[in-house]
C-alpha cells in the first residue's frame, strides 16, 4: 500500500512529545485498570479557582461577552494586565504595550514562531520546561542547551551566558521561579546576567514569569526588564492567571514588550486561533483586578507543602533534595537509586525507569528529570493535599528501600 500521503511536516516529525503527558497518559490507563494512582506529575494548582473570578464567568455568559473578541484581547483585560506590569514589577507599560494569548504557552510559541528563521539559536538553560526545545525547533531555530546544575543552584550564570551567545543567538530564554526545579533568580543575579546581555544587543529576552507568585521565604521577585531596563526594547515578559489564580484551564496568558514584537505576534494569532475566549478574558479581568487574598493562602500552603516534601524525601535511601525557592515542585537527585534492581526485577539504569518503575511498583506518579534536560533527577509536584503527599511520599521510601 502507498502511504506517501501520510508524511509529515519534518520539524513536526522531529519533535517529541511531552514527557509530562506521556506520564499522564499512563497514569490514566492504570487507573482504567482499577489502580489508586497518586498522580505527582501535573503542573496545575489543586485549589479551586476562586469564588469571584467564577462568578465572573458565570455573569460574563448571562450578560452576552460571549462573542469574538479583538486578536489582542478586550481592552479592559489589557488595561488590568498593564496596570499588574506596573504595579507588581514596575515596568513602565501602558494598555497598547499588552497582548492576551490562549495559555501562556501561545505566548512563547507565538513569539518564536514570529521571530526564528533557519540558522537561529535560542538559549535554554537546563533544567528547562520540556516545551521549551520543542518549540524552538517546531519553528525553524536551534535550541542552545547551556546545562545548569546544582552547584549553581540549577542556575545560569553569567559566563555561561557569555559563552553560550554567537552571533545566531536570536533569543535567551529566563524562567524563574524555574519549572521544574522552584530556583528564583534575585536581583544581584538578574544583574550580572543583564551585564552581559548588554553587551551583545541582537539577543531578545523571553522571561517567562509564570510563577511569579509562588516564591517562598519572603523573598522579593523581580523580572529582567525591572532590573535592567534598558533591555526593556527588545525583552518580552510573559505571565498569566493559570498558575497564581488556579485557572490552568481557562487558558489566559499575557505579555508586555515591544510593540513591533507584539503586532507580529497578534498578526500569527489572528490567523491561528484568533483571540482567547471571551468568559476567561472576563474571568481574568475579576483575577487581576479582584482581591489578592488567595495568592497570599495557596503561597502559605505550598511553602508548608514544600517543607514537608523536601523533608521526607531526604529521608528516603537514595534521594536527596535542594529545597526549592519557588514554584510548586521538587526536583530531587536519584543518583543513588541507579543501577539497583526493584522488586519486580526491573535495572534502574536511568532516572526514566525510576519514574516508570514507581508509577507500575508504588502507584506514584512523577517525572523523569532528563525529560527537562537533566538527569538522574525525578521532578515531584506537591499541588496536593497533606495527607496525599505524605501516602505518596511513605510509598515513594518503602519503594526505594526494597531495592536490591
Amino acid at each position: 500500500m502507498n502511504t506517501d500521503f501520510q508524511r509529515l511536516n519534518q520539524r513536526l516529525a522531529n519533535a517529541q512529545p511531552s514527557a509530562t503527558y506521556r506520564i499522564m497518559d499512563r497514569v490514566a490507563e492504570r487507573r482504567a485498570q482499577g489502580a489508586k494512582i497518586i498522580s505527582l506529575c501535573a503542573g496545575e494548582p489543586d485549589f479551586d479557582t476562586p469564588r469571584h473570578v467564577r462568578e465572573a464567568a458565570i455573569h460574563a455568559i448571562e450578560h452576552g461577552h460571549t462573542r469574538y473578541t479583538q486578536v489582542v484581547g478586550v481592552r479592559s483585560l489589557r488595561e488590568a494586565v498593564a496596570a499588574k506590569f506596573r504595579r507588581e514589577n514596575g515596568l513602565d507599560v501602558s494598555w497598547q504595550d499588552t497582548l492576551v494569548c490562549n495559555g501562556g504557552k501561545q505566548v512563547i510559541y507565538n513569539a518564536l514562531a514570529a521571530t526564528l528563521n533557519e540558522g537561529d539559536q535560542v538559549i535554554v538553560a537546563a533544567p528547562y520546561w520540556v516545551s521549551y526545545p520543542e518549540m524552538v525547533q517546531l519553528c525553524g531555530g536551534e535550541a542552545r542547551i547551556v546545562t545548569c546544575d546544582a552547584v549553581t543552584g540549577f542556575k545560569l550564570t553569567p559566563a555561561a551566558l557569555a559563552v553560550a551567545i554567537t552571533p545566531q543567538t536570536r533569543w535567551l530564554i529566563l524562567n524563574s521561579p524555574s519549572n521544574p526545579t522552584g530556583a528564583v533568580y534575585n536581583e544581584t543575579e538578574l544583574r550580572a546576567l543583564a551585564a552581559v546581555l548588554l553587551e551583545h544587543p541582537h539577543v531578545l529576552i523571553l522571561a517567562d514569569d509564570i510563577y511569579e507568585h509562588l516564591i517562598f521565604d519572603d523573598q522579593a521577585f523581580y523580572t529582567l526588564a525591572q532590573v535592567e531596563p534598558r533591555l526593556a526594547p527588545r525583552t518580552l515578559t510573559m505571565n498569566g492567571v493559570s498558575k497564581a489564580y488556579a485557572m490552568t484551564g481557562w487558558r489566559i496568558g499575557f505579555a508586555t514588550g515591544p510593540r513591533w514584537l507584539l503586532e507580529a505576534m497578534e498578526k500569527l494569532q489572528g490567523q491561528q486561533t484568533s483571540g482567547a475566549s471571551s468568559v476567561s478574558q472576563q474571568a481574568a479581568l475579576a483575577a487581576l483586578e479582584g482581591p489578592k487574598d488567595f495568592i497570599r493562602e495557596s503561597r502559605a500552603a505550598f511553602q508548608s507543602r514544600r517543607d514537608l516534601m523536601v523533608a521526607l524525601l531526604n529521608d528516603t535511601p537514595g534521594l536527596e533534595c535542594v529545597t526549592p525557592a519557588g514554584a510548586f515542585y521538587a526536583f530531587a537527585s536519584c543518583a543513588g537509586l541507579i543501577g539497583r534492581i526493584s522488586p519486580a526485577g526491573r535495572v534502574l539504569h536511568t532516572d526514566e525507569d525510576v519514574a516508570h518503575a514507581l508509577l507500575d511498583e508504588a502507584d506514584v506518579a512523577v517525572v523523569h528529570g532528563s525529560a527537562f534536560g537533566l538527569g538522574p533527577y525525578i521532578r515531584i509536584a506537591y499541588a496536593l493535599d497533606d495527607a496525599s503527599l505524605r501516602q505518596a511520599c511513605e510509598a515513594i521510601r518503602m519503594f526505594c528501600t526494597s531495592l536490591r
